[in-house]
């Protein structure tokens, strides 16, 4: 799994009509972040987003597919970024709207962060 500097380069330029974003490397691969929340998964120089039920039906519509991965023994597990049909790599505006739907959704879903909670000491 890679993000190559040039693809994320790339990327920047075709979602600059999404507005602030960072890339953070990750596992070999980058996930992009608006308003610290990661909505894209970039892996082999390919750029998935996040979706949901009513989403996941224009990355089908489209042949796509969600991003998988496997552990050593199990099976793959699929998870809740789609890859982005490749024409809408020549079409900044309607991926940005893409991406802000995939912010949104992944805005919805965050989980809260955990406190960390003060350990009892025995006496």
């Amino acid at each position: 799994m890679s993000a190559s500097e040039g693809f994320q380069e790339f990327l920047k330029d075709q979602l600059a009509g999404f507005g602030p974003l960072t890339i953070r490397r990750m596992f070999g691969g980058a996930g992009v972040y608006a308003d610290s929340v990661m909505f894209g998964l970039i892996a082999d120089d390919t750029l998935y987003l996040k979706a949901d039920d009513t989403t996941a039906a224009s990355f089908e519509a489209e042949g796509m597919k969600p991003f998988t991965y496997e552990t050593k023994g199990r099976k793959p597990i699929a998870m809740s970024y789609w890859e982005v049909p490749p024409r809408l790599l020549e079409e900044p505006d309607e991926l940005a709207e893409w991406a802000r739907a995939a912010h949104r959704i992944a805005c919805a879903t965050k989980k809260p962060a955990r406190r960390k909670t003060a350990r009892k000491r025995k006496s």
